[in-house]
């Protein structure tokens, strides 16, 4: 696999300072109402319930908050009913960019994704128009500093449990699943006690583009900010080798 990784947008996010949490929990929030809308509120019988709780456990979001999240999704019928809605486009110099929303109003989100893209120097291309350029696949991201396991034995792990590939890279282990074995390859990693810096089902650009020209990578940060900021957007995947920056 790459060997500059898709890491390099997970530190991105990582990196974001403690005023992103509120936007994170707003994110997982949306999910864990749509999961118990899906499959009901009992992890044991809802597969895509458990992994929204284990991607809450790993941003750090109290259990009363996660417990409270899933009784109000569950009890309460008159609750707001969110979709799913997804944008393609392009950013500067032909950045491919899918942004993942959860909406309670298609209007006002259409208009604040254009919005985002229109001052970032980008557009809104139609539905198909760049996701052919990436890969749907399960993601689970494993810090080295945090894992006791040794590279050979998590490997094996992983794949008996029907992973894909395993890579390791600098700082980190990278896991890659079919969508539909993620949630078994997560929990039998967690079963095992390895800690998940994240793990998710994601889109992987089979191409990275490189932003030499300032300007660009301004308004490709501009981009990114202000679909950071917009609380309907739940995932931004883009092909931006963001090593060079």
């Amino acid at each position: 696999m790459s060997g500059h990784s898709k890491f390099a947008n997970i530190k991105h996010k990582k990196e974001k300072n403690d005023a992103a949490k509120g936007k994170v929990f707003t994110v997982i929030g949306r999910e864990l109402a749509v999961a118990v809308k899906e499959g009901g509120p009992d992890p044991a019988n809802n597969s895509k319930l458990r992994d929204v709780i284990a991607k809450a456990k790993a941003n750090n979001m109290p259990n009363d908050t996660i417990d409270r999240g899933i009784k109000k999704a569950a009890g309460d019928a008159n609750s707001v009913n969110y979709e799913v809605l997804t944008y393609e486009g392009y950013g500067p110099s032909g950045v491919a960019v899918i942004v993942d929303t959860l909406t309670d109003n298609k209007n006002r989100t259409a208009a604040n994704v254009r919005s985002a893209f229109t001052k970032g120097n980008g557009n809104v291309g139609a539905q198909g128009s760049v996701s052919f350029m990436f890969d749907k696949k399960g993601q689970i991201i494993i810090d080295k500093e945090e894992c006791d396991m040794d590279a050979d034995e998590l490997m094996m792990l992983a794949l008996d449990a029907g992973a894909e590939d395993f890579a390791e890279e600098e700082d980190s282990y990278e896991v890659i699943t079919a969508p539909d074995d993620f949630s078994a390859v997560r929990e039998a990693l967690e079963a095992a006690g390895v800690p998940m810096l994240e793990a998710d089902v994601t889109m992987i650009p089979q191409t990275w583009v490189e932003l030499t020209e300032e300007e660009d990578i301004k308004r490709m940060n501009r981009l990114l900010d202000l679909l950071d900021d917009d609380d309907d957007v739940q995932a931004v995947y883009h092909n931006w080798d963001t090593d060079e920056r």
